[in-house]
């Protein structure tokens, strides 16, 4: 992964592989890339028992038009056991939001966690270059 640009052009990133822990993973942002650098510092330091980075597809079966399915960031399982879901967003565009819709509709029984923007600026600020620490290089 890396950053790519132009002249007077802001820097944009790729997505790509990065190891995290003991396994490879491919995302879709760095934004993800740092929130599962934070949720493995948490691991760590026995704050959560696990993290897994898109291990779940939610089915929107009666669904016949538009969006079907929604696949979450992240599953973490707490110390106890329980689990919730992440999503990282940025922003919220109206494909994000209707599966969202249709998750409260079809799962209610599923927690889910939106990540936005500031709160993975305040994970930077905090945590900042331990995160990329926890990036295994090849």
């Amino acid at each position: 992964m890396g950053p790519t640009s132009k002249p007077n052009q802001p820097v944009k990133f790729k997505q790509g592989w990065a190891t995290i822990g003991k396994k490879k993973y491919f995302f879709r942002s760095w934004w993800e890339v740092d929130y599962a650098c934070y949720l493995e510092i948490l691991r760590k330091h026995n704050r959560i028992k696990d993290w897994e980075y898109e291990p779940q597809t939610f089915w929107f079966e009666n669904i016949k038009r538009g969006t079907r399915s929604y696949l979450p960031d992240f599953r973490i399982t707490e110390i106890d056991g329980s689990q919730y879901f992440v999503e990282v967003k940025g922003y919220m565009d109206k494909k994000s939001l209707t599966k969202l819709k249709r998750m409260n509709k079809y799962y209610p029984e599923v927690k889910i966690l939106m990540v936005k923007k500031e709160q993975i600026e305040e994970i930077r600020m905090k945590f900042g270059s331990v995160l990329k620490q926890q990036i295994v290089a090849h």
